[in-house]
């Protein structure tokens, strides 16, 4: 009777480890998924679905016997918003350099004339040339430096640095806005050595039709910007590439102060 009950109780203890390891698999899994669906190159929509998933499962495998949540009856749904809210922050900080890659293409092509030009992107939808040729680089760029290593040394990292329940939402907020801000910033250096370069075009094309009215200027000034522009770009890609290698390699130090601010 007695080894009966303790082979009882020990059943019983397994099945409450394994509740707890399952619930703190499922909260996991929350973030993973989050983060792994918004992440670029890996995230991008031209990954299969079912590598993503695989993926995202895979994390929250290994991280469950060493994360634990406390979960109480009233705070599991607060627990899962700071979970949606922080990969969310997480993988839109990393995001947002290659949004604003393809904004910075799309200003280039509008100066350059070539923004009718337009292929279907899955990731942006309708983009131009130019933005698709930035975009390619930047993610050559993002494997050489091995900054999706970065991006997943941060995520286990961010469990150390930001546990579950004690995330300040309020201290995010100026983060975010600064995030916008750095947005447009890195768009306009990508595109301000063919803009910059471009608009002196047009300001000697203007003097030229005022020299001569009667010469066809935008049939000479068309082609013209067209080779310019992608001279310019030629010309700039080390600038180009510069500006991308600062930027991403920056990116794991962004996202770990981040994760401090937002430390409750």
């Amino acid at each position: 009777m007695n080894m009966e009950t303790a082979t009882l109780m020990l059943t019983d203890e397994q099945i409450n480890m394994f509740s707890g390891y399952f619930i703190n698999f499922l909260f996991i899994l929350l973030r993973a998924s989050i983060f792994v669906s918004l992440m670029p190159v890996l995230g991008d929509r031209q990954i299969p679905p079912q590598f993503k998933i695989g993926f995202a499962v895979f994390i929250a495998i290994i991280m469950t016997p060493v994360v634990h949540f406390e979960i109480k009856g009233n705070n599991i749904p607060m627990i899962i918003l700071q979970e949606l809210m922080i990969g969310i922050v997480m993988a839109l900080s990393v995001r947002f350099v290659f949004l604003a890659v393809n904004m910075g293409g799309q200003f280039v092509s509008h100066i350059m004339g070539m923004s009718i030009a337009r292929v279907f992107n899955p990731e942006y939808g309708s983009s131009t040339q130019v933005a698709e040729a930035f975009g390619i680089i930047a993610m050559l760029v993002f494997l050489t430096v091995d900054a999706h290593h970065d991006l997943i040394y941060a995520f286990v990292k961010s469990y150390e640095i930001l546990p579950a329940g004690k995330m300040n939402i309020m201290g995010l907020v100026p983060q975010v806005l600064a995030l916008g801000t750095k947005f447009f910033i890195l768009a306009m250096k990508v595109a301000a050595p063919v803009v910059v370069g471009l608009l002196i075009s047009h300001i000697l094309s203007g003097f030229l039709y005022k020299a001569a009215p009667q010469m066809n200027i935008f049939f000479i000034t068309m082609p013209l910007n067209i080779f310019l522009g992608i001279l310019l770009i030629v010309l700039s890609l080390p600038i180009y590439e510069y500006i991308l290698n600062v930027n991403i390699s920056n990116l794991r130090s962004d996202m770990m102060r981040m994760l401090s601010i937002a430390k409750g």
